[in-house]
């Protein structure tokens, strides 16, 4: 169980690896909430897991709510440039006791699921007549 709240679990992962803004994990964690909500997972018990796919998705879709056109910005400003950053969060969530995981899961879970400038970029281009 863990002794500090998620600030203070966060700031330790920062100081241990700074690759990532403070802000993406608690992106990370308000877009879990929002999957939960989506997928109508349970908020207790063993029937609340997320895969790391569903998670990205989750992700990608609560960034684009919540940030539209700038998105993509707003993400690499975090140091955040792949799903694979989003792998990487998750799992120092974890190895911080924030975040449970099951045994078959891991961060390849994350790996090359959507590009970029695809999802966040892309759809906000103009259209071509």
């Amino acid at each position: 169980m863990r002794k500090n709240g998620f600030k203070e679990s966060v700031k330790q992962i920062v100081l241990d690896d700074p690759r990532y803004d403070m802000e993406a994990y608690a992106f990370v964690r308000e877009s879990l909430d929002f999957t939960m909500k989506r997928l109508s997972k349970p908020n207790k018990g063993e029937e609340r897991h997320i895969s790391g796919k569903e998670l990205a998705e989750g992700i990608r879709d609560y960034a684009l709510q919540e940030f539209g056109p700038i998105a993509l910005k707003v993400l690499n400003s975090w140091g955040v440039e792949r799903t694979e950053d989003f792998g990487e969060i998750v799992f120092n969530l974890v190895e911080s006791g924030e975040l449970g995981k099951r045994d078959e899961d891991s961060r390849e879970d994350f790996n090359n699921l959507y590009d970029f400038e695809e999802v966040f970029k892309k759809p906000f281009l103009p259209k071509d007549s």
